[in-house]
């Protein structure tokens, strides 16, 4: 068992992060250049990034340009990188976006549109649907944020309320070839809910959109309700003709991130057990459910002996109530976990968010040790209290347990690790 037990999460949690760059998972699979124009457009944490890479990489003429969210930048010469507000979105996203659509319009049977995305795409390439506007689709999008919601379904209203998003940018770029190289972010990888599939048919209805407004007690602008209702807010399905010339795949995965780290605690003597990388539901639900496969860890020895690695992924959700004193789900997640802990001294915890960014503020999140409690209570901190006030960012703040690693351009979702020591501080095998 390593001897630090935090700096062992951070290396795990940098292991998973770095399988994830662009550098890594985008190698060999840029397309071949076509005898037209290519054009790089693109949105998400990771599009800056991608970019890039595109640049160092690409035998030919090229121009473009990609959203990332503020501060995510990254040097580019001939594709411009323009920045804008994430998770809400903004005048500069909305305008960003505007250009992006303008970009690929024009094109012909030999050029080619390669589209980058990311998580964190929905947010940046806002451009409202007609008749919409800005303001309405931010109401939307902070109410379904605030909701529970799940990324599936807040996308499957982005969608529907776009004039970029699911497929729309795709229909735009014909009859060029499109392209399109995206690092998921979404339980499953399903392209038509990356960045809310700019690029890929979208199975989802108008439909669908009313019935999650209603499900999740919305109360959505007249005009966003008009729109869903006329069948002008319909996109492109499955099949549709005008998406024929469009290819898109996914480079990294949440799962790729996960063996990564997998692989690091095996090398390091300690056996690892990956959950999987489509978690979902509350955040302090999903922490009640890892507590109790840590402690049957520690007590019984299954699904792996000491000392292990519990290994997880996904994207959990906070319903809020009230309103939120600061932190995302990852830090919501473990704080959860100590409470349920409630000190075991053979068990630490991380948890924190791929993109480098967990909620509000700069943190990607925190790390739980088995004094986690009893510091809080020496400092007056109520962990129960910080729970109900959604505090998670104040809480691990105090206690010097926040883990900042400034912005990582890349996006695989949550990551999670919690390693159970060996009783007698054995190695593992």
């Amino acid at each position: 068992m390593p001897d630090d037990p935090r700096s062992f999460l951070r290396s795990l949690f940098d292991a998973a992060v770095g399988a994830a760059r662009a550098g890594v998972c985008m190698a060999g699979r840029l397309p071949d250049p076509p005898r037209g124009r290519t054009v790089v457009v693109g949105a998400g944490k990771a599009a800056a990034e991608m970019a890039a890479y595109v640049e160092a990489h690409w035998d030919g003429p090229l121009s473009g340009l990609v959203i990332a969210p503020y501060g995510h930048g990254a040097p580019t010469s001939r594709i411009e990188v323009a920045e804008a507000a994430h998770p809400a979105p903004d005048a500069a996203g909305r305008h960003a976006a505007a250009r992006v659509l303008d970009a690929v319009r024009g094109l012909g049977g030999d050029d080619l549109a390669l589209c980058l995305i990311s998580g964190g795409g929905s947010a940046l390439m806002t451009l409202p649907a007609p008749g919409l506007n800005l303001d309405d689709k931010r109401a939307v999008n902070e109410a379904l944020l605030r909701s529970g919601a799940t990324i599936r379904e807040m996308n499957c209203v982005r969608k529907h309320l776009s004039a970029i998003k699911g497929g729309r940018l795709a229909v735009a770029a014909a009859p060029a070839r499109v392209v399109t190289l995206a690092i998921s972010d979404v339980p499953g990888d399903d392209l038509s809910v990356i960045a809310s599939g700019p690029t890929v048919p979208d199975p989802t209805t108008r439909h669908d959109a009313l019935r999650l407004i209603a499900r999740h007690g919305i109360e959505a602008p007249g005009n966003v309700l008009d729109w869903l209702r006329r069948d002008e807010s319909e996109t492109p399905k499955p099949g549709a003709p005008e998406l024929d010339g469009a290819e898109a795949s996914v480079v990294v995965t949440p799962r790729d991130a996960l063996e990564a780290a997998a692989g690091l605690a095996r090398s390091r003597g300690v056996r690892p057990v990956v959950l999987g990388d489509a978690i979902e539901g509350e955040a302090r639900h999903v922490a009640l459910v890892h507590a109790a496969i840590a402690r049957e860890i520690a007590d019984r020895g299954g699904p792996a002996r000491p000392p292990a690695a519990i290994l997880s992924g996904g994207e959990t959700t906070v319903a809020l109530r009230g309103e939120s004193g600061g932190g995302g789900r990852n830090r919501e997640f473990l704080l959860a976990l100590a409470v349920a802990l409630d000190g075991r001294k053979d068990i630490h915890a991380l948890a924190c968010d791929t993109d480098g960014v967990d909620g509000l503020g700069e943190a990607a999140g925190a790390v739980a040790t088995p004094d986690t409690l009893a510091r809080a209570k020496a400092l007056g901190l109520d962990p129960a209290d910080a729970l109900d006030r959604h505090d998670s960012g104040g809480f691990f703040a105090a206690l010097g347990d926040a883990v900042v690693t400034g912005p990582t351009r890349t996006n695989v979702n949550d990551f999670r690790a919690i390693v159970v020591a060996s009783p007698d501080g054995v190695s593992g095998p």
